[in-house]
């Protein structure tokens, strides 16, 4: 068995890397669009109307809406999986394990909001404190994986957890402060909605389908309600369960006994289509491993390249394109992101990490060091993503907006080719 097959952390971080790079050309050719002959038609493709009628409600919103309020709830139960998942068998799982990366991810959120803030401090470009708190996890660990493929595992653990708790920072914010005036008829219905997938998940109910019919309701009662639509994502990843159907032990001795039952029918020609014996064997292997993988997996392994290879590109192509040179920026705001992504996150991230260590609450990651988490401290400047998302949610003002994706590109920038030297420099070093 490959490597690949024996570690899906290591899966995991292949996909995050490859879609990082995708990322990266997506968001190369928005601003190509954005700033060519065909600028027009770039900008009038995001605002295509499009509407979907769900029951007792309609829907009709942009592309570009469709992109930011739809798709990207797809990604944040994405991320609520991938939480839960962690939480309970993950590098969070444990206190001692979890707890330098949640140290460096407060750090890392605290000191950048409040660079922000310093530069911002007052007026309607205060909104966009949250802008900088941002790692965006597909071009941290893409940009690990480009230059850096032999770092310690340890190190990657320790980034990949980071992003993951910076995700739940995010939608925490997003819920409390990027909420608008509240429907509260739309927001109760979103609490029977979100009791009725509590019940299903009481109810041992291992079937997808019945989730995800209740999770879209979710959905559309959220983005009635006045609460952003992504926040239903996270809530119905909540509610997924973990069980499964037959245990670790179960498993084994079934796939044995198949596995002894498909060699013992075999009827020398190696095709599988002439042996009825072979047939079963296979097919009961199928059902078994479809019994002890929980619906949560199940899930987060159909949602995984959707997100790197579809989702995110297309929010990159809706929302990176920067008209250059035509509108005036503010300067306060570009330069309270790029001080927060580029300086307070690698300062905020490796400062509260090394409180967590001295007080002897955390302890370096296997084969880490201090300099090669310092390295990963500034790739956890890489925002993008993240960074966008909630610069779309604080500023309606196009000047404003357009100021805070400049930013959030030349700081992620930034941060990325400062880690990338750093983290080069520790995996020449340690050859």
């Amino acid at each position: 068995m490959s490597p690949d097959r024996r570690r899906p952390f290591q899966r995991f971080i292949k996909t995050e890397a490859a879609g990082g790079v995708l990322l990266l050309l997506s968001a190369a050719a928005a601003l190509i669009a954005a700033n060519s002959p065909w600028a027009g038609a770039y900008e009038h493709l995001w605002s295509i109307p499009f509407g979907v009628t769900l029951p007792d409600h309609a829907v009709s919103m942009t592309l570009h809406e469709w992109i930011n309020d739809g798709l990207m709830a797809v990604f944040f139960l994405l991320v609520g999986l991938e939480i839960k998942r962690q939480l309970i068998a993950g590098e969070l799982s444990s206190p001692r394990m979890a707890a330098l990366p949640i140290a460096g991810a407060l750090g890392g959120m605290v000191v950048p909001a409040g660079i922000y803030l310093l530069a911002n401090h007052g007026g309607v470009a205060a909104r966009g404190w949250a802008i900088p708190m941002a790692t965006d996890i597909a071009f941290a660990l893409g940009t690990l994986a480009l230059v850096a493929p032999r770092l310690p595992l340890g190190a990657k653990v320790f980034l990949t957890a980071l992003a993951i708790v910076d995700d739940m920072g995010a939608v925490i914010v997003i819920a409390l402060f990027y909420t608008l005036a509240l429907n509260w008829t739309a927001l109760s219905l979103a609490v029977v909605s979100m009791a009725v997938l509590v019940a299903l998940n009481r109810l041992r109910v291992g079937a997808l389908f019945p989730y995800l019919v209740a999770g879209l309701l979710l959905w559309s009662f959220v983005h009635q309600s006045g609460m952003h639509s992504t926040i239903a994502g996270v809530l119905l990843a909540l509610t997924i369960p973990t069980r499964t159907r037959i245990n670790a032990a179960e498993f084994s001795a079934e796939a044995r006994a198949l596995l002894d039952d498909f060699d013992r029918t075999e009827t020398g020609d190696l095709l599988v289509l002439t042996s009825r014996g072979q047939e079963d064997a296979v097919f009961s292997l199928t059902d078994a491993s479809r019994g002890v993988t929980g619906p949560l997996l199940r899930l987060e392994h159909a949602l995984h390249s959707l997100s790197a290879f579809v989702i995110m590109p297309l929010f990159a192509l809706a929302n990176a394109g920067i008209t250059i040179g035509t509108n005036a920026l503010d300067w306060r705001v570009v330069l309270g992101i790029v001080g927060g992504l580029a300086v307070g996150k690698p300062l905020g991230i490796m400062a509260a990490a090394r409180v967590a260590a001295f007080t002897r609450a955390a302890a370096l990651p296997n084969g880490a060091s201090w300099r090669t988490l310092r390295g990963c401290a500034w790739l956890g400047g890489m925002g993008f993503t993240m960074s966008l998302f909630i610069a779309t949610l604080a500023f309606k003002d196009p000047a404003l907006l357009n100021s805070a994706k400049v930013g959030i590109l030349a700081g992620s920038m930034v941060a990325g080719l400062l880690g990338s030297v750093v983290v080069r420099a520790v995996a020449g070093s340690s050859r």
